[in-house]
This record gives structure tokens, C-alpha cells and sequence, in this order.
């Protein structure tokens, strides 16, 4: 005991000469304590010896070194070398925690005395690891170039599973990849699980795997900034948070799941000790403000993107597919399917380029159960599947005619839809919205309250209504019919086998530029509930209505109908100084109706001069010319660009 007593002493006075850096090594485990923090250490009892508060066992000790090492206070270093992990612990924190290490399982207890930031560096690989950390005080992860397979639980199935409910930081190093992949068995709730709230940063790359449950759980809120995040494949959710998810910039890309792409709940999981309550807080909310998203999701009734509250997008490339079919929701009694974004409570865009494509039966590109708000971003939605219906037992079927759809209550079919919302839908301002349904009962936009366009550019092509103010409510009662008003922007709606502009309630056209095509009678171009005593009222606008109005409309602007027109057809149309041209579609009804403020001009146009807007084939506004000279339109097919030169369109937004 005496030598060891003496080999400290020289220690000590090492130290002091030298004014180094005290390693005591415990197994795994080193602490590092710098000469000007040590002081006097204390030897006790033979047995013990305390530094900067850590107390020691000599039996435990198993090597005592000094030398340069340069400490950074508050710092913990784990690293991974197959079947073992070492870790070292700065001097000022280390009576503040408690290692364990058994291989390369890992597990640190932090003392609820600790008043400072702990930052956890990992990196190194195992085949056979874990982190574990547990504590009441905010920390710091950064994530160094890390592969962490966890095969055979010790502490958690998680690869990384951080049981501490404070704030998170998660640095994913900048210019490193790193790949977690947890246990096959356990109930960890994801492959890296993070109790508290958690904030993902730095421009490295992170990969995961959940192969029990989520690829990344947090128990409460979730953002990230710069990170790049693959979820390569997952049981449940790729991301799953709660309170709310915040993507400001960075890259997340989920692939492989069997549930949601992305979840933000309203509440955590009181058996994991999450925080459950949080109604006076920023809960169940989605808030992308940039960055790039990229999801495919494949299970039954999956959501690219859901929020158990509200929705909004202000900036960002978003790119989100489903190809699930249906399933039959027993508990709640009615037929559900997949879409690329959900919200329970309202959704808002006003930024970003959204491209949505839903190709599974009775899917949706965009499915709100509040209000639907758009005033700027472009938003591209395609869905192609069926129909989907369910039996009164529950079995469900595609359903391919829509005369054997119409059979079915509301909650035993679950039709494609673009963008179906339950609240109103308001589309103003600078929002670009391209939809293009084909299934069977495919509508194109609908809102069971009401629709308002008031700007903007809207291109709707669908199988059944282009564009629905539906009811509220299942009884269809005359008083929650919506009613939907026009006042501005761009409008091109067209069906293939219903009408172009529908309203349960009345239709108001009181601005803008409206292109409507419907299908062959009884279904027109623009129609409003005249059975029920509600009525088209056209107040303003320029219109264009191949398949008529509805009966009965009251116009105070008139409007004239032409005795014939040819179809697949350059039209040129003029209203008072507004001059623009627009194609006829290979189909439609047989009456052509235009409107405008003073009686336009309409002719078989082939030639158009500068400040002319164009409609293509395909229906949405190409662009305006504004070239010197007139151009031909005789052999422009649309969307490829102007013949003989001058600018391009070719899309939504290419004016």
C-alpha cells in the first residue's frame, strides 16, 4: 500500500513540475484531469482516493499515467473498436457521471447535481454496441463517423437511446457518415431514440435503420438544420416526434417504412415517461421552411408527411410518393388510404415547390381535415389509383365504375382526390397549383365547406369533378352545402366524366380568368345545386365554359354562346384591351359559352402578338408571350417551348 501511496506522491509532483494531465484509468473508462484544475487530492482509509470530487477504489484503478493530452472541460469521448468501446471523461464533470461499459455496450448515468453541458462525442464501429445516457440535464451529441449496430441488447435495443427529457443537440459532424441500426427484438421505440426535445445540425450524413419500430423517435419536438438524414428502412415511422417537427434547412430522405413517412404527434408515450400534456404548447405541428424532402412510402393507408395538428409550408423542394392501397379502419368505421402530406388540424402553404404522387388505391395528394390555405410555392399532385370500398363487414375492393361507387356511404369508400379538404380552401397571391387525377372517382379538389380563389394560377385536370365545394357533413343538407366564389387568378378546371367547376351551394364569378370544361350532358362546365334552389352568379371575369352553365344562372355580365366549335383548336379571344388564346380540348361538351366585361371577339386565331396569355393542350397557362412580333400557333403543341423561338413555357409557373 505504501508503494502505491509513494507512486502517487511522484504523480502528484509530476504533475506540478510539468503542468500536465492526470489519466486514471478504471477498465474502459479514463478520466482526465489537467493540472490546474486537480489541486489536492485526496487519499483516504488506505483504500480510496478523491480528484476534483471523483472518488476512486485503488482495487479499481488500473493504470495512473501523466502526459500532454490536452483536456476540453465538459467533454466525454466514446469510441468503438469492434467488440469494445473505450471513453474518456474530462476532470471538471467526472464526479458528475457514471460510465458503464460491458464490450462495446455503453451506458453513462449523469448525476442530477450536474449544472453544465455535457458534449458525447461517438464514433469508431461496432457490429455489437449501444449508447445508452440518462440524465436531467441538456447535452450534447455529436455523432463523429459512427457505424453502431446494436445486435445483442444490454442496456437498450436502441442503437443510441438518450433517456434524458431535456433539450438535445445532435451534431452530426460535418464532412463524416454515420450508420445506426438497432437490435431485431426489444421495445425500443426507434433505432436512435431521444426522450426530449431533440435539434439535429451540422452538414454530415446520418443513416438509419429501425428494424422494431421508428428509424428516429423523439418524445418531443424534432428540427433540423443542414444534417443530412437517410432512413433507409424502418418498422414503423421514419421520423416520429411529438410536439412539433421543424425543418429549416438540410436533407432528409425516407425510403423502406412501414408506416408514415414522418409523424409529429400530439403527445408522447407515458410508457417511456415522455410528456404526454402538452395543450398549451406548439403540439402535433409540421413547420418546413427549407431544406429538400424526399419520401416513399409503401404500406396500406401511409402518410407521407402527417401532423396531428396544423401544416405549414413556407419554403423547401418537397418530393413525396404513396403507392398503398386502403385499409379498413375498424374502430373508427370507415375506409381510410394513403396521402403524401396529412393534417388534423389546418395547412398552409406559402413557399417551396411540392411534388405529390399518390398511386395506390383511394389516395391523396394532400388530405386536411381543417382548412386548406395556399398564397405562394408550386404544388404539382398526381394521383392514378381507383377507388377503393369496403363491404359492411369490412372487406374492402377497388371499385372501378363510378355508377357502382355512388352506391356506397362516405365512410365505406375512400375516393383519389388531389386535394380534399374538410374546412375551406382559400388560394390566393402567388400560389402555382397543378392536380391531375385519373381513377375512378378521381375529383380533382374538393372542400366539404367552401371554396375561394381570389389569385394565383390553378390547373385541375380529373376522372370525376375538377374542382368540388362539396358538403360538410353526410346528410347533405342544404344548409352546409359550400359555396365556391372566384374573384382572381387563373382558373383552368377540366373533367373527363363530371362536371369541370362544381358547388353544392352557389358559384360566384366575380374576377379572374376562367377556363371550365366539363363532360357531355347532364354535366356542364360550371354547375351549381340549381336543384336545391342555388344558382351560378357571374359578376365579372373572363370566361371560357366548353360544356355550358348551369340552368338558371344569373348573369349580370353576359355571356355568349357559340353555335359550333372545332375541336384539338387554336381559339383567339378578345375582351375590351385583353387579348389571349387557348386550345380546345379533343373532348368535352357540345356548348361553348365565353363571357366577358364588354362582348369578346372569338376567332379561329393562329397568330398572336405581345402581352398574350396562353392556355396549351394540356390546360394549364403556358406563358405570355411578350415578344416584338406576332407567332404562329399553327404548329405549337404546348408545353415544349415556342415556335420559331422566343420564350419557353412549359409548365406550371413558366411565364
Amino acid at each position: 500500500m505504501k508503494r502505491i501511496l509513494f507512486s502517487m506522491i511522484a504523480l502528484v509532483l509530476t504533475i506540478a513540475a510539468g503542468a500536465q494531465t492526470l489519466n486514471v484509468k478504471v477498465g474502459s473508462v479514463t478520466y482526465l484531469f489537467p493540472a490546474s484544475q486537480t489541486g489536492e487530492m485526496t487519499y483516504a482509509d488506505g483504500s480510496t482516493v478523491t480528484i476534483m470530487g471523483k472518488t476512486f477504489s485503488l482495487a479499481d484503478i488500473t493504470a495512473m499515467t501523466v502526459d500532454n493530452t490536452k483536456v476540453t472541460d465538459g467533454a466525454i469521448a466514446v469510441t468503438y473498436n469492434g467488440s469494445s468501446a473505450s471513453v474518456t471523461v474530462a476532470g471538471n464533470i467526472a464526479q458528475y457521471v457514471t460510465p458503464t461499459v460491458s464490450g462495446a455496450h455503453v451506458s453513462i448515468a449523469q448525476s442530477d447535481d450536474l449544472a453544465e453541458e455535457i458534449t458525447y462525442t461517438l464514433s469508431g464501429t461496432s457490429s455489437d454496441g449501444e449508447f445508452y445516457m440518462s440524465g436531467s440535464y441538456k447535452a450534447t451529441i455529436e455523432l463523429n463517423g459512427l457505424t453502431l449496430t446494436n445486435a445483442t441488447p444490454v442496456y437498450s435495443g436502441a442503437a443510441v437511446h438518450i433517456q434524458n427529457g431535456k433539450r438535445i443537440k445532435v451534431k452530426i459532424v460535418t464532412g463524416t457518415t454515420n450508420t445506426l441500426s438497432d437490435a431485431s427484438t426489444g421495445s425500443q421505440k426507434g433505432c436512435l431514440y431521444i426522450k426530449g426535445h431533440a435539434e439535429f445540425a451540422q452538414k454530415g450524413t446520418l443513416n438509419v435503420v429501425g428494424n422494431v419500430k421508428h428509424g428516429i423517435k423523439t418524445g418531443e419536438y424534432f428540427t433540423i438544420k443542414n444534417a443530412t438524414i437517410n432512413v433507409t428502412s424502418a418498422v414503423g415511422d421514419g421520423i416520429n416526434c411529438a410536439e412539433y417537427f421543424l425543418m429549416e434547412s438540410g436533407t432528409i430522405n425516407i425510403s423502406g417504412t412501414q408506416d408514415d413517412g414522418i409523424q409529429c404527434d400530439l403527445d408522447g408515450d407515458a410508457s417511456t415517461g415522455e410528456t404526454t400534456d402538452h395543450e398549451d404548447e406548439d403540439s402535433g405541428n409540421v413547420y418546413i421552411e427549407g431544406g429538400t424532402i424526399n419520401i416513399t412510402v409503401t404500406a396500406n393507408a401511409a402518410k407521407g408527411i402527417k401532423g396531428e395538428g396544423d401544416m405549414k409550408i413556407s419554403g423547401g423542394d418537397i418530393t413525396v410518393k404513396t403507392t398503398g392501397g386502403g385499409v379498413w379502419d375498424s374502430d373508427k368505421v370507415k375506409t381510410k388510404a394513403s396521402a403524401c402530406l396529412g393534417a388534423d388540424g389546418n395547412m398552409t402553404i406559402s413557399g417551396g415547390t411540392l411534388s405529390l404522387t399518390s398511386t395506390g388505391a383511394g389516395g391523396k395528394g394532400i388530405n386536411v381535415d381543417g382548412t386548406f390555405t395556399a398564397m405562394g410555392g408550386t404544388v404539382v399532385v398526381k394521383t392514378s389509383g381507383n377507388a377503393v370500398v369496403a363491404s359492411s363487414s369490412g372487406t374492402l375492393s377497388i371499385c372501378t365504375s363510378s355508377q357502382q361507387l355512388e352506391r356506397y356511404d362516405s365512410d365505406y369508400k375512400s375516393s383519389p382526390k388531389g386535394i380534399k379538404v374538410d374546412g375551406a380552401i382559400t388560394i390566393s397571391d402567388n400560389a402555382i397549383i397543378s392536380v391531375t387525377t385519373t381513377g375512378t372517382g378521381g375529383e380533382g379538389i374538393e372542400s366539404k365547406t367552401s371554396i375561394d380563389i381570389t389569385g394565383g394560377q390553378l390547373t385541375v385536370n380529373a376522372s370525376d369533378d375538377a374542382i368540388n365545394a362539396s358538403y360538410n357533413d353526410d346528410t347533405k343538407s342544404l344548409s352546409n352545402a359550400g359555396d365556391l366564389t372566384i374573384s382572381g387568378g387563373y382558373v383552368y378546371a377540366r373533367s373527363t366524366g363530371n362536371d369541370g367547376i362544381d358547388a353544392n351551394g352557389n358559384v360566384y364569378i366575380k374576377g379572374g380568368l376562367v377556363y371550365a370544361i366539363g363532360t357531355t350532358t347532364p354535366e356542364v362546365a360550371i354547375d351549381a345545386n340549381s336543384e336545391e334552389q342555388k344558382k351560378l352568379y357571374v359578376t365579372g371575369g373572363t370566361i371560357i365554359a366548353i360544356g355550358g352553365l348551369e340552368n338558371g344562372a344569373q348573369l349580370t355580365q353576359a355571356c355568349y354562346q357559340a353555335s359550333s366549335w372545332s375541336k384539338n383548336t387554336w381559339y383567339a379571344m378578345t375582351v375590351g384591351s385583353e387579348t389571349f388564346v387557348f386550345k380546345t380540348p379533343s373532348s368535352g361538351g357540345n356548348t361553348f359559352v365565353v363571357s366577358g366585361a364588354s362582348k369578346p371577339t372569338l376567332k379561329s386565331g393562329v397568330t398572336v402578338g405581345s402581352g398574350t396569355s396562353i392556355f396549351d393542350g394540356v390546360g394549364y397557362i403556358d406563358a405570355t408571350y411578350t415578344g416584338g412580333s406576332s407567332v404562329d400557333l399553327t404548329s405549337y403543341t404546348g408545353g415544349g417551348g415556342w415556335p420559331g423561338g422566343g420564350p419557353g413555357g412549359g409548365g406550371p409557373g413558366g411565364w
